[in-house]
């Protein structure tokens, strides 16, 4: 999860990173920070909470610059404090630098423990830290070879953007796991960012998105430079288009939204095939709306917001605790009775993870008055945890590798229950591209 963006050549750079961390809050909630380069300086402001509430118009008078990268955590790694936020901003031997970084490095253990026993002394929890020790030990004149001899140490999932006092580096791993956008700003200067959707907002034109194994590094009065530091395997995360990526955005060439409306409608073919008879289709909000307008069209149903959603309230999936998740459901979601009383409903959701927050849903349609409930995920059973960025760090605290389909069933008191299937999920996004998805397969392709 987490955003990440980098803007380059704007005399509004940091400004314009946080309208564009605005546009990505759905990928992190817990903190959010820039980090701006003026006068051969670099200032950072980072804090816990959302982008509206970390900075300000005075902000802005610290963060000045044409060139700032920016982050909103989600944490995988690390803990929730301040500590643990990002840029991580250090001074070592050539300089400044700040760090940025979306992903998990499943090594972090091993490299964290060898820098130890060399006498590095950590500041945070964090994966990213680890790039820094490695950057700052090496004995590279450049930064930039720098940075390619830290990445050897680097495996797992990672998109940095690292800021020295007058360039940017940016570079997304070989197999391209978590999604990174390259843009031209309309008002001059460059920007890098985790979604497309940010683009919209800062008015820039999208331009394409970052290689699998590609470097990027921003020069003064030049275009930016493209290196290939190691040969693609390409393998997007399948989650960005179940839940991770907002619907307006276009992941990789594919249209979020698209896609979940294809998720839908396969659904619902099994459905029809099956003579399955309702009133009608209710979402999820609202990460569930284009599965279930899909869902709508294949099977002719109506479309109803039978759930309305209080805006107010964040995900709950990325609520770093489980009792903060169940107290947000209850504030979050609201039923309309007189919609949906006496009703045979399709309920759809993007997926079940813990399933606590499926059960509550339909106990709360229930409660207001549906005959029936019948829960559709537009995702297949999630099995495994995954360490490339997802927060479901073990097998016990997801539904479907602890019980079956009927037993998940029961448990969230569904009248019955449906996952799209693998095949249907790869028909959904398309079979040209060998998906990330050990949360379906148990398939740990970086080793």
């Amino acid at each position: 999860m987490c955003a990440i963006v980098g803007i380059y050549g704007n005399e509004n750079a940091a400004k314009l990173a946080s309208v564009a961390l605005f546009a990505m809050q759905h990928r992190g909630h817990e903190a959010s920070g820039i980090s701006s380069g003026y006068n051969n300086k670099i200032y950072t402001i980072k804090d816990r909470g959302y982008v509206k509430d970390v900075f300000n118009e005075k902000s802005f008078e610290v963060l000045k610059g044409d060139m700032a990268i920016g982050h909103n955590r989600y944490s995988t790694a690390g803990s929730d404090s301040i500590l643990d936020a990002q840029p991580i901003h250090a001074r070592y031997k050539l300089g400044e630098i700040s760090i940025v970084h979306n992903g998990n490095l499943v090594n972090k253990y091993e490299v964290r423990n060898k820098l130890i026993e060399e006498g590095a002394i950590f500041q945070t929890g964090m994966d990213t830290e680890n790039i820094i020790h490695l950057i700052a030990r090496s004995t590279q004149n450049k930064l930039q070879d720098r940075i390619v001899e830290a990445l050897e140490h680097a495996v797992g999932a990672y998109n940095f953007i690292i800021q020295s006092r007058s360039k940017l580096f940016v570079i997304r791993d070989k197999h391209g796991i978590r999604p990174l956008s390259l843009g031209k700003l309309k008002s001059g200067g460059w920007i890098v960012a985790s979604e497309t959707c940010a683009f919209d907002i800062v008015d820039a034109e999208f331009v394409r998105d970052v290689r699998p194994g590609e470097m990027l590094v921003f020069r003064k009065n030049s275009e930016p430079e493209s290196i290939q530091l190691y040969e693609a395997d390409f393998r997007p995360c399948a989650f960005e288009y179940i839940y991770f990526a907002r619907p307006d955005s276009d992941i990789d060439g594919k249209n979020v939204y698209k896609i979940r409306q294809n998720m839908g409608k396969s659904l619902a073919a099994y459905d029809v095939n099956k003579g399955l008879k309702a009133d009608m289709v209710i979402p999820v909000p609202d990460s569930g709306v284009p599965a279930a307008l899909g869902y709508a069209k294949e099977s002719g149903l109506p479309f109803e917001y039978g759930i309305i959603r209080n805006h107010y309230v964040g995900r709950t999936f990325i609520e770093p605790t489980q009792e903060m998740r169940e107290l947000k459901v209850k504030m979050k979601l609201s039923p309309m009775p007189s919609l949906i009383k006496d009703k045979v409903i399709i309920v759809i959701d993007d997926s079940i993870v813990r399933g606590t927050t499926s059960k509550k849903i339909v106990k709360m349609l229930k409660n207001a008055g549906a005959k029936e409930v019948h829960f559709r995920s537009a995702s297949p059973m999630i099995k495994y945890p995954c360490f490339y960025g997802i927060d479901t760090p073990t097998k016990e605290e997801l539904i479907n590798a602890q019980m079956s389909k009927e037993e998940v069933r029961q448990f969230i008191e569904a009248d019955s229950l449906e996952y799209l299937t693998l095949e249907d999920l790869f028909d959904s996004i398309g079979r040209d591209r060998n998906y990330s998805i050990p949360s379906f397969n148990g398939d740990y392709f970086i080793k």
